[in-house]
């Protein structure tokens, strides 16, 4: 199985996360989820794989995602205005994002990913 882990090195969450996989010996392509973000199409397919809310896959404590005060906006916006928001800025992504083509998961919860990729 080849999975793809999108990240941010300074966030705890990713950090553990990283961690978490390399316990388990799996193997995995890294990708920063700043320096080269998902595409709008990328992150369609992440959503309609994941089987979570599309708000979900926003990092809601995150800086930019308070400057843009998209908390006010992410409850009119349709779901293409939030892929294209989405896809505006990787700082605006929930992180990390797994996946391996198939399924997807935002986050990081041990047991979720024990569920999902062991």
């Amino acid at each position: 199985m080849s999975l793809t882990f999108y990240w941010y090195p300074k966030c705890g969450t990713c950090r553990n996360a990283k961690k978490w996989l390399d316990a388990q010996h799996l193997s995995y392509n890294e990708i920063h989820i700043v320096d080269h973000p998902p595409t709008r199409e990328e992150l369609q397919g992440f959503y309609q794989k994941s089987g979570l809310e599309l708000k979900k896959f926003f990092n809601t404590s995150g800086l930019k995602y308070r400057e843009l005060g998209i908390k006010d906006t992410i409850k009119s916006a349709t779901d293409d205005e939030l892929l294209d928001l989405l896809a505006s800025d990787g700082m605006l992504i929930k992180r990390p994002i797994l996946t391996n083509g198939e399924r997807v998961t935002v986050g990081f919860k041990e047991e979720e990913f024990e569920k999902m990729w062991l």
